[in-house]
């Protein structure tokens, strides 16, 4: 069983950085004469980024009960692939221009929260993704050790 959580207070610091230009706008008098429907949408922005700064502040990776699980903040963005599936997990870098967040790249589905290391993993139908993470090769040998036992014959698969 394998399970870490990589946290980002960049990005927190960024998204709650942005929260605060519709209230500092607000608050500043910038848009007195704008219209109630104006003001309703800076304090919604507001809000979204707040949200934002919370559920994207960290991404949670798991490898249990022949699953690989991984989630941002509280679990509101979750993906779960069974083990079996995965063919390759391998150590990787990604470019700077793939940034963070959850996005496609050339390379297959990026989850990131911070830094430039991930693994890359491969599924069997040659589904690829990138799981951002500050332990690539700790994670890499996790999932395909996991991924062997879980194939029939090897130990704990169907």
């Amino acid at each position: 069983m394998y399970s870490h959580t990589q946290h980002s207070a960049a990005g927190c610091f960024l998204f709650s950085l942005a929260a605060l230009i519709p209230v500092g706008l607000l608050l500043g008098g910038a848009i007195n004469g704008a219209n109630v429907g104006a003001r309703i949408t800076m304090l919604a922005a507001t809000v979204v980024m707040m949200l934002s700064a919370f559920a994207f502040s960290s991404l949670t990776i798991a490898v249990r009960d022949g699953q690989l699980s991984w989630w941002f903040g509280p679990g509101i963005v979750k993906k779960t692939v069974p083990l079996s599936t995965i063919v390759s997990a391998e150590p990787t870098t990604t470019s700077i221009l793939n940034g963070w967040g959850i996005h496609l790249t050339g390379r297959g589905w990026l989850y990131n929260v911070a830094g430039r290391q991930a693994v890359l993993v491969i599924q069997q139908d040659g589904k690829r993704f990138l799981l951002g993470t500050d332990e690539p090769d700790g994670l890499a040998q996790v999932i395909i050790a996991g991924a062997q036992n879980s194939r029939p014959g090897t130990g704990e698969g169907p």
